[in-house]
Order: structure tokens, then sequence, then C-alpha cells
């Protein structure tokens, strides 16, 4: 007798993460729901995930319920970069908080384990370095950036009081900088910003004074920890943080995509945005010991890939402009 597919529901799973967590998964074996509302998720990023007979699209806003049948879900929906997420702050903290709570109330009524992506953002602008899951953060609350930071941090609170009150099995994920093909060209996120321009030979726009440091994480090692993730037993619920441990200056960031890229772009200088974090860099010691899961691809390597997806959604860009 044939074991029964796996079917696993992912919000958000037209976006930059969620369109390769859907195909991995795919490619695992699972019969995959994707619920997207576009409304920074793509249907280029799933259009050849759509033949696939195990894969279904629902068009579908998180901020209200829904009622889909499955046995997993990953909880992926939100605007997740700077000029998305302050674009419609209030949207971007209904997201957030309805749609945490509209996928967990699906998951109590299915008894269905959860999945949260979280963020690095939850430690603001932080006092301790490297970031590790006890630190509690140093949060604006009132700040532009606010919408994503606290209505992250209000859906971690919501998750856990499922799991206490409800026994509902979740697992949250802290998600540090991650990057990789399928990133929105305008998404105003540094390697994005950096690579665009430099492609198209234009000044390299640096805030600040380029000392802040990043930490990032390609986008394949980051689906493998959300599997791994999901796999492990109940008691194992987060949050843990995942990320690429590897430190960089924004200035040496900038200069390798020079290297990479062969532009003659010059970099230049600009103001620091509000609130922007001085230092970002994840302790995953709990990853590894949890999941059995560290990075692997190194930056140069996952740079040129990177380089590589841009260079062709430029130029397809470009030519349907043509048309």
């Amino acid at each position: 007798m044939l074991s029964k597919r796996k079917r696993v529901l992912v919000s958000g799973g037209a976006g930059f993460l969620g369109s390769h967590l859907c195909e991995r998964l795919l490619l695992i074996g699972y019969h995959v729901t994707c619920l997207d509302n576009f409304f920074t998720g793509s249907k280029n990023n799933i259009l050849h995930l759509l033949p696939n007979p195990n894969f279904k699209l629902i068009e579908h806003d998180v901020c209200n319920p829904i009622f889909v049948e499955v046995d997993e879900i990953f909880n992926l929906a939100c605007p997740a970069s700077p000029i998305h997420y302050q674009s419609d702050p209030i949207y971007t903290m209904k997201t957030s908080v309805f749609g945490a709570l509209n996928m967990l109330e699906l998951a109590k009524k299915l008894k269905a384990k959860i999945f949260q992506a979280s963020t690095s953002e939850i430690y603001g602008d932080p006092h301790v370095h490297p970031q590790h899951e006890a630190y509690w953060g140093n949060v604006n609350p009132k700040g532009i950036r606010s919408c994503y930071d606290e209505g992250k941090r209000c859906a971690e609170t919501l998750f856990f009081d499922f799991w206490r009150v409800h026994k509902v099995p979740i697992k949250v994920g802290r998600i540090f900088n991650t990057y990789g093909p399928r990133m929105h060209p305008n998404d105003g996120r540094v390697i994005s910003n950096l690579i665009v321009q430099a492609l198209r030979n234009e000044d390299l726009t640096i805030y600040g004074n380029g000392k802040q440091t990043r930490s990032f994480c390609y986008v394949d090692d980051l689906i493998d920890s959300f599997i791994n993730f999901m796999n492990t037993p109940d008691d194992v619920v987060g949050p843990i943080n995942l990320g690429n441990p590897v430190e960089f200056k924004i200035i040496d960031l900038a200069t390798k995509v020079l290297e990479i890229t062969g532009s003659s772009s010059k970099i230049i200088f600009k103001p620091l945005p509000s609130d922007d974090p001085q230092q970002r860099k994840p302790d995953i010691q709990k990853a590894k010991d949890l999941l059995n899961w560290s990075p692997k691809v190194d930056l140069e390597k996952g740079l040129k890939e990177t380089a590589k997806y841009f260079d062709r959604e430029l130029s397809r860009i470009s030519s349907k402009a043509a048309i």
C-alpha cells in the first residue's frame, strides 16, 4: 500500500523564500498548497511549479481566515524588505499579527505542526553581539521599522501562547539576512541594491560609512534549515536563529560585488536610515545542536549565483519594456 503524501501549506509561497521552499517540498515528495496575495510575491517565482500535479496555488490574503486541509504549515507571509514593509506599515502589522493568528487557528483546528518565519529584527539594534536567542532585543516601538519589528515580535508571542494554551506544535525560526535568486530587484535590501546597481554600472550606494556589519545566508542553506527544523521532535519549538554567522562590513560587500560583476561603478555614501542596526550576526549554536544544521555556501559563490539571476532578470525586464 502506498504511503499517504504529506500535505503542506506555505503562506507567502510566491515570495523569495516561499517559492524556494515550495520547490524543495515538491522535490521531497510532498503535496504543496501555496497561499499568496501577490502583495510582494510574484507569479513568476512559481510559474514553473504550476504544471506539477502536487502543487496548488490559492490567491488569498492571510489577514483573512481560510480553511485548507493540510498536515503542516509554514507561515512565511509578510513583506520583509524595508521598502515593501514601510510602503504600507499598517498592512505590514496586520499581516504579521492577523496572519499569524489565522494560521495558528488553522493549525489548532487541524492539529497540524506550524513553522513561523520570524526574523533577526526581533533583536532590533542589538547591544549583544553576536545575537543569541535568550537576548530580548533593543527595539524602537514607534520608529519607521517598528511595523515589521514589533509585528514579528507580536507574532512570536501568539505562537508561544498557542503552544502553551492549546498545545499547538510550533517551530519558531529567527531568519537573518538571506539572499539568492528570486530576490526582487527593487526590494531595497543591500545585496540586491548593490548587484543591480553594479550590473547597470550605476553608483553603488552605501548608507552610513560602510563599517556596519551584516551576515548573509544563501537561500539554499536557509531552506535546508527550515526542513531540518520542521522534522525535529515536538519539544524543539525554538526560537532558533537561522543564518550565516560569517560577518562582513558593508563596504567590503560592495567591493566584492564590483569584483564579481566586473562593474565600473563607483561607491558613494548616503546618510544611514533611521533605526538601521549597526551590526547583525547570529549565534547559531542551537541550530547546530538541535537541527544538525550550519550554512555551507560561502559568500562569493552565493553572490555569483545571485548576480547571474539578476543579470537574466534585468534582461527580461528590459526586453519586456521594449515590446
